[in-house]
This record gives structure tokens, C-alpha cells and sequence, in this order.
């Protein structure tokens, strides 16, 4: 049932830049699944992802990628955190590095400005408010994520680093 995503993506895609043996999107062409211009860096909590051009409200900016995963292979994976259930029988398994969809990290609810949709079976991450060139992209990973993976060590989003700065100078 293993199915690479990114083969599927490929079939009839857009014309993308080569640069040594990686596929890059330059200004003019995007691979199928980048719908605008992001860059992976450094970020609050380790990698992100960040607009290299202003995106609106509601612009489609990337689709998670992976391999398709059915229960039992999902199940099999219990230490990954870049699983994303798409429906009981159906995961996508984001771990490969030419998801970059996997670097949006976590904001809490009030800090987010994207967020996941699910259509059709794929994952789409989309700008809920207006996000400025060099900003970085991140979404609300849910309340089960949250507990499981990031509660133990504590967040560390942008929402929650202004909150405990607020709370030092009181």
C-alpha cells in the first residue's frame, strides 16, 4: 500500500529549477504541491518555514506530502511525529525532507496564520491571515498532537515566548 505521494505529484507538473540533484522552485515555476514561495531556515523552534513573498488570507500555500500509510503501517509508526491522519484508514507519513510542508511548526490558536485542510484526501495548508514576505508559516497542530508531542517539553511557539516575556516584566 506504500505509495509514494511525490510520483503521483510529478505526472503532468509544472516545470521546477534542478539544482544539483534537488527539485527547487524558482520565481517563475512550482513544483505541483508549492502553491507560493517558502523557504526553510532557522526559526523559534529549530526549522520553519517562511514566505519569500506576501500571502494573502486564504491563499493555498503548500500540500503535506509523504507516502500513503494505511492503518495497520500508520500503526507501526509510533514514535513519528510527522504522521497526519487523514481519515482512520489513510495517513500521510511527512517524514521524508522533500515534504517542506513538515517545517511549518506549531503556533497556538491566537498566534497561528495558516492552517490544515483536508480535501479529497489531501492536506493543504492554507493562510488565515495575511502573512508578510520573511515571515514564518506555522498552525495550530491540534489539541492531541499538542499533549503527545509538545506539552512534555513545553511550547515553544511565538504566541507562548510573547506570553512568558509579558509575564517577566509584570
Amino acid at each position: 500500500m506504500l505509495k509514494k505521494q511525490s510520483a503521483l505529484l510529478k505526472k503532468g507538473g509544472k516545470t521546477v529549477k534542478k539544482i544539483g540533484s534537488k527539485l527547487s522552485p524558482n520565481t517563475k515555476h512550482l513544483p505541483d504541491h508549492h502553491f507560493k514561495l517558502v523557504k526553510v531556515k532557522r526559526g523559534l523552534s529549530g526549522l520553519g518555514l517562511f514566505a519569500q513573498e506576501p500571502i494573502k488570507k486564504g491563499e493555498l500555500i503548500i500540500e503535506y506530502i509523504g507516502n500513503i500509510l494505511n492503518k495497520e503501517e500508520a500503526a507501526k509508526k509510533i514514535t513519528c511525529q510527522y504522521l497526519f491522519e487523514i481519515n482512520p484508514n489513510k495517513t500521510i507519513d511527512g517524514t521524508p525532507r522533500w515534504n517542506i510542508a513538515r517545517y511549518c511548526n506549531h503556533a497556538c490558536e491566537d498566534a497561528a496564520n495558516a492552517e490544515s485542510d483536508i480535501k479529497k484526501g489531501r492536506v493543504f495548508i492554507k493562510a488565515i491571515k495575511n502573512i508578510k514576505e520573511g515571515e514564518e508559516i506555522v498552525y495550530d497542530y491540534g489539541e492531541e498532537f499538542v499533549e503527545e508531542h509538545i506539552a512534555p517539553h513545553g511550547c515553544k511557539c511565538i504566541g507562548c515566548n510573547v506570553r512568558k516575556v509579558l509575564d517577566h516584566k509584570s
